[in-house]
């Protein structure tokens, strides 16, 4: 197991909506990738949930159809992979889609999928996933190579997600960068009662019951 990393997430909104975390990555080197909701879970008013991981990487497929912001990518397949060995995979279809032949390329620090000749378009969708679930996914196609050299950036959005959601990130106003400063692995983020963020390395912004009160009065 390698470093554990934690985000705790607090509700101080009179919203009901779901906390999702999720990775950007300008630099990752393949192009026609897409975001996905690393994390999502529902978080009540006046209330917290926690986040956890490890830098643990995996290829993952899925059959998405059209790969566009709204499907949701549940993966069929999870493959352990790393960066500097077993990060080559190919990705077939023999009468079903499936996962074959890890081994390890170079250079080192990007995951490699090759996709054989039997891939249809617009059927299925390959990416990475960490800590068990897919971050990054792009379309399947024929005899292509896809490449992803990751560097792993958080964030986190605040509204209606559910764990593989394709992410429309130019339209997402309201996000947030979580960034883990050095020898730092757990970070406290708010949610404030103005639907603004606060981020912090240590835990001072404290649930507000009130939060809470405005929500029951909603309902």
């Amino acid at each position: 197991m390698g470093q554990q990393y934690a985000i705790n997430f607090a509700n101080n909104s009179i919203n009901g909506w779901s906390a999702c975390v999720f990775q950007q990555d300008e630099n990752i080197g393949q192009t026609g990738v897409m975001s996905l909701a690393w994390f999502a879970k529902k978080c009540n008013p006046a209330t917290k949930c926690n986040f956890n991981w490890t830098i643990d990487y995996s290829f993952v497929w899925a059959e998405t159809g059209v790969l566009v912001p709204g499907v949701n990518f549940s993966a069929s397949q999870t493959v352990a992979a790393g960066l500097t060995s077993n990060n080559l995979i190919t990705f077939d279809n023999n009468g079903a889609f499936l996962f074959e032949g890890q081994g390890t390329a170079t250079p080192a620090g990007s995951l490699y999928i090759d996709q054989t000749p039997n891939i249809p378009l617009y059927t299925a969708s390959v990416g990475i996933g960490m800590s068990g679930s897919g971050t990054f996914a792009v379309q399947a196609q024929p005899n292509i190579n896809a490449t992803f050299t990751p560097h792993p950036k958080y964030w986190m959005a605040f509204g209606q997600f559910t764990p593989g959601d394709v992410l429309d990130i130019q339209q997402m106003s309201n996000i947030v960068e979580i960034d883990f400063p050095a020898n730092v692995y757990t970070m406290y983020v708010t949610f404030n009662a103005d639907n603004s963020w606060t981020v912090s390395q240590s835990p001072s912004v404290s649930v507000d019951k009130s939060a809470q009160l405005m929500s029951a009065r909603k309902k």
